[in-house]
């Protein structure tokens, strides 16, 4: 989609349950580089694996603020069956990196921290709308379309459940 906005008033395509998954680290010691490198050097390796990988289920992620030591990224997923797999697919990267991370923790001292949160948004529970800019979040996962065709309004977009 570039960089280019797509259209003066635009809306996600995205149909039936969204998955977002936000996970994210935190560097609680400076100096303690061989425990917080190695977890945040996975991280892109994973988003790569999964971009070249049109069966994973992973349909794009995004990259959030939070300061010098925290990293977060929000990631868009078909079906939390599919995130699931993922994680637990002893080929791919997130298993031996998940391993590594448990190894060097032991060690850590609290060093390092990470988390993740995973939502399953039912249909009509989630609405979007991007003026004049490129589709960010769950438009650049989804794909885009006339905010039109699902409601002027954010209440209209939410299928009547907003007033």
């Amino acid at each position: 989609m570039g960089n280019a906005p797509t259209g003066r008033r635009v809306t996600a395509a995205a149909k039936g349950d969204v998955v977002v998954f936000l996970i994210g680290m935190r560097i609680n010691r400076w100096r303690a580089v061989r425990h917080w490198l190695p977890a945040l050097m996975a991280m892109p390796r994973m988003i790569k694996e999964l971009s070249q990988d049109g069966d994973s289920g992973f349909l794009g992620h995004r990259g959030l603020g939070g300061g010098p030591r925290v990293f977060t990224v929000a990631q868009y997923w078909e079906s939390s069956e599919k995130l699931i797999a993922y994680a637990s697919d002893p080929s791919g990267e997130h298993r031996p990196a998940w391993a590594a991370f448990n190894r060097r923790l032991r060690s850590s001292n609290g060093s390092v921290g990470i988390w993740h949160e995973t939502y399953v948004v039912p249909a009509g529970s989630y609405e979007s709308i991007y003026v004049d800019m490129p589709p960010a979040g769950l438009g650049a996962a989804w794909g885009v379309e006339p905010v039109e065709r699902r409601g002027e309004r954010a209440a209209q977009r939410l299928e009547g459940k907003a007033a």
